[in-house]
């Protein structure tokens, strides 16, 4: 099937959702795996008020405290360099502050990851039980790769526990296959129920303390969102969309911006441009930039647009199945009901039909002057109903991210290929660089 013809199936919008989604329900059905399209409908309508301008404009306080914090450990490391690079893999502290990011975001205060410099997370698996610790980071990896995997099989969801096979049970997961050590708190389903604790816990404890949060954050917005009868998020509700809130607005951030980096050190004319654009626009005194400042760079936008498309963390397409009755017809080609047809954003994105020869190259000047077609192709955030609901938010971010590393830091890199990880989530697997801070800050 041609690259155009899953692109208008996607835009047709007359498919249903697949068995796929059935196997991301952990603690309820949310947005993102809610397949009945009245209720998706009702759902969205829900939250959506939650992502408004006015909303984002809100979050924005949260995002520049954490961002303080990733200055304040990166500084630290600049300085014990004495002047030469800090080496270190950037890929963890850009987990580390998206992770804090969408932890004050969704569940009224940061992990502590950035203030302790490690992946650690409290998890509570049923109300009143004892807290245990987990790797949030590894938990979401692993949960992401095992519903992606029971999405594509899920005749094999109620049995995957029982299977002997090591990706699914609680047993070690070979070294020879997963490069790192993990504990029970990581491994096949494990991982699933675990991620469900972390935000359970969360949750729990700012329901129990809600007269005395004065936030607006958004969990907040989330507590306040009413359906078209009045009737707000019950608490297991509130607490799967909060914990899609983690799942969409942590992992891929953190990819993104991994893969921007690398993508820029590898081309030092990109990031001299992008520099000369940051400190053009933000006082040299300014740690972090507020959005106003960026919000309008063009090259920044450029350079971000541009990592979307060649590395499209959300590189697998999202499964729908084509609707009971006579099929449909996409470009001369009939597709007979039940047959699941998906986007995969990585294919189209790299096609060399719509972005040229160099399709495989990280150009982002391209983005200066892009065709209505390539514009249309551009699908990093998905597409019709099942757009992501929190682009805004996203967008928001990663320009505060970018601009405030660049501004403020030097590089170099130390590997010439970003190598990855295809689960759920395109996933870089490490990114090596040394970092400085710049002359004059």
């Amino acid at each position: 099937m041609s690259t155009q013809r899953k692109r208008a199936a996607w835009a047709t919008g007359l498919t249903e959702d697949s068995e796929y989604y059935d196997a991301f329900v952990s603690i309820q059905r949310g947005l993102f795996n809610t397949r009945d399209r009245a209720e998706h409908t009702r759902k969205r309508k829900t939250v959506s008020h939650t992502f408004s301008t006015k909303s984002i404009s809100q979050f924005e306080v949260y995002m520049h405290h954490n961002l303080e914090m990733l200055c304040t450990r990166w500084d630290e490391m600049s300085d014990l360099a004495h002047g030469k690079y800090a080496k270190m893999d950037s890929l963890h502290w850009f987990n580390y502050t998206a992770f804090d990011i969408i932890g004050d975001l969704a569940f009224g205060a940061p992990f502590g990851m950035l203030e302790n410099g490690k992946d650690i997370a409290e998890v509570v698996l049923e109300p009143g039980a004892k807290p245990t610790y987990a790797p949030a980071i590894e938990v979401l990896n692993r949960r992401g790769e095992v519903s992606g995997t029971l999405g594509c099989y899920p005749y094999i969801k109620p049995w995957a526990k029982y299977l002997p096979d090591p990706f699914f049970s609680s047993k070690c997961y070979p070294s020879n296959i997963y490069p790192k050590p993990l504990t029970n708190l990581t491994e096949g389903i494990e991982a699933v129920q675990n991620l469900a604790g972390i935000a359970t816990a969360r949750v729990n404890a700012r329901l129990a303390n809600a007269d005395s949060i004065d936030r607006v954050d958004l969990l907040a917005r989330l507590m306040e969102g009413k359906d078209e009868n009045g009737n707000k998020l019950g608490r297991q509700e509130l607490t799967a969309e909060a914990l899609t809130q983690l799942i969409a607005g942590s992992d891929t951030t953190s990819n993104t911006s991994c893969a921007l980096l690398f993508h820029c050190l590898k081309h030092p004319n990109v990031v001299a441009k992008l520099q000369k654009e940051l400190d053009g626009a933000i006082p040299a005194s300014v740690d972090v930039p507020t959005f106003d400042m960026v919000k309008d760079l063009k090259y920044l936008e450029c350079v971000i647009q541009e990592t979307m498309r060649i590395h499209s963390t959300s590189s697998l397409g999202l499964p729908r199945v084509v609707p009971p009755g006579a099929g449909i017809e996409i470009l001369g080609h009939h597709f007979p009901a039940d047959t699941v047809l998906s986007v995969p954003a990585y294919t189209i994105h790299h096609s060399k039909e719509i972005w040229g020869p160099d399709a495989d190259e990280f150009v982002p000047e391209r983005w200066i002057k892009v065709t209505e077609r390539q514009k249309a192709a551009f699908i990093p955030f998905s597409h019709g109903p099942r757009a992501c609901v929190g682009r805004n938010v996203a967008e928001m971010e990663l320009a505060l991210i970018v601009s405030t590393v660049f501004h403020r830091y030097d590089f170099e890199l130390y590997q010439d290929v970003l190598e990855t990880r295809e689960g759920f989530l395109r996933k870089p697997l490490e990114c090596i660089v040394g970092v400085k801070k710049r002359a004059g800050l």
